[in-house]
């Protein structure tokens, strides 16, 4: 039991509503805090950063990245040092030596949904997003939502297709004798 200091209300506080997975699509964000943190192992770092979306329906939502930037692991260490240039490209901020360098600087920020299910030790998890890209605020359109999207660019046209081409006088190949 734990005393609450006097009588609380909710009537007076809104509750909590659970927040939902935002779907897969580019973000306009920014990056307001971040932190070194030892892993779980106690054997490396973490740099732990959370980003704010800036825009549309879901602009003050928080979405949660870390870095394992020192593992024993050193393809682990290069793949966090790979998402780390990508933010530090994005942002303009190529040389930096504190992460705050790189807060409340607009970027892009590509998110997915990985799927509920059991991880990797068994245990279940709800979906949720996955950060799964960071490209400068100006490398495309800001799309905030995939409903507001514009729709994914076309392939490059094709070589007109043997009926178009001239000489073969509109006829497809398997009319032709």
């Amino acid at each position: 039991m734990a005393s609450l200091n006097g009588t609380f209300d909710a009537t007076e506080v809104a509750p909590a509503v659970p927040l939902e997975v935002l779907p897969p699509g580019k973000y306009l964000a920014h990056l307001i805090e971040s932190e070194m943190a030892p892993t779980k192992a106690g054997d490396g770092q973490l740099l732990k950063l959370v980003f704010e979306i800036l825009e549309g329906p879901s602009a003050r939502r928080k979405i949660f990245d870390q870095l394992n930037l020192v593992n024993r692991n050193q393809q682990t260490v290069e793949i966090a040092q790979r998402t780390l240039s990508a933010i530090c490209h994005a942002v303009g901020q190529v040389h930096v030596s504190d992460s705050e360098q790189l807060h409340f600087k607009p970027l892009l920020m590509t998110l997915k949904v990985e799927p509920a299910g059991n991880d990797k030790h068994g245990v279940y998890r709800e979906a949720r997003n996955k950060v799964a890209g960071y490209a400068a605020a100006n490398a495309g359109s800001t799309s905030v939502a995939p409903s507001q999207a514009a729709p994914p660019p076309r392939p490059a046209a094709a070589a007109p297709s043997p009926a178009a081409r001239p000489g073969t006088g509109g006829t497809p190949p398997w009319r032709r004798t």
